[in-house]
């Protein structure tokens, strides 16, 4: 039997890339992720269930299997307030961590962000690092946490705040910082795929380089 793979932000850059991956893996017999709205993805080892995320019970016993990525993310403005933004950031990808772990999920992968931090002054990075705080005191046999710069790939919404980042990145990796170098999204996928597979327990936080490393 192969294995079984949830996801969360499945209609994401990172959870596009990460759904693709998954289908085309041979050690995985199905993919089943949770979403708001149809997808239109369509292969025989996916399993789409479309939920309300405001309520668990509506999704909560179907999140069985192996493994459980978290890809789901948002910006304020898609958002509008940093109240709606908590919620998708922190309050939902808890609740589906919470109860992978109640049903007996072994292993976790969550996509952070670089400086992510329970103590930081900046918004985003604070609601990240309660994150990963919060996930860390659940009963996974194996959590890794990813931690990318920012994140190299082709979105449909174009954000010139990220473009410009992109550039400046770009610009330290070639002259000064190499950690700060972007991070193509079909890499962290490959990664966070190989990671899953390891045969490593306990939690593990992978940042910078170390993504772009040939180890676990």
């Amino acid at each position: 039997m192969g294995l079984v793979a949830n996801v969360i932000g499945a209609s994401g850059l990172v959870g596009k890339e990460l759904v693709e991956q998954l289908l085309n893996h041979n050690d995985f017999e199905k993919v089943r992720i949770f979403v708001r709205r149809n997808t239109g993805m369509l292969n025989a080892k996916l399993e789409e269930h479309i939920n309300d995320f405001e309520n668990p019970e509506s999704w909560k016993n179907k999140l069985q299997g192996d493994m459980l990525f978290s890809t789901l993310g948002t910006t304020i403005k898609h958002a509008k307030t940093r109240e709606r933004q908590y919620r998708v950031d922190f309050i939902y990808q808890f609740q589906f961590a919470k109860e992978a772990a109640l049903n007996g999920i072994p292993c976790y992968i969550l996509v952070s962000s670089m400086g992510a931090d329970s103590r930081s002054k900046v918004f985003y990075s604070r609601i990240k690092g309660e994150l990963e705080d919060a996930v860390s005191l659940l009963k996974f046999r194996r959590l890794i946490i990813f931690r990318p710069s920012i994140l190299d790939g082709d979105r449909k919404e174009k954000r010139h705040g990220e473009r410009i980042g992109l550039v400046i990145s770009r610009f330290f990796t070639l002259f000064f910082l190499k950690s700060y170098r972007p991070t193509p999204v079909n890499v962290l996928v490959n990664k966070m795929i190989r990671s899953s597979l390891a045969p490593i327990d306990g939690c593990h936080i992978v940042e910078g380089s170390r993504i772009f490393s040939s180890e676990y």
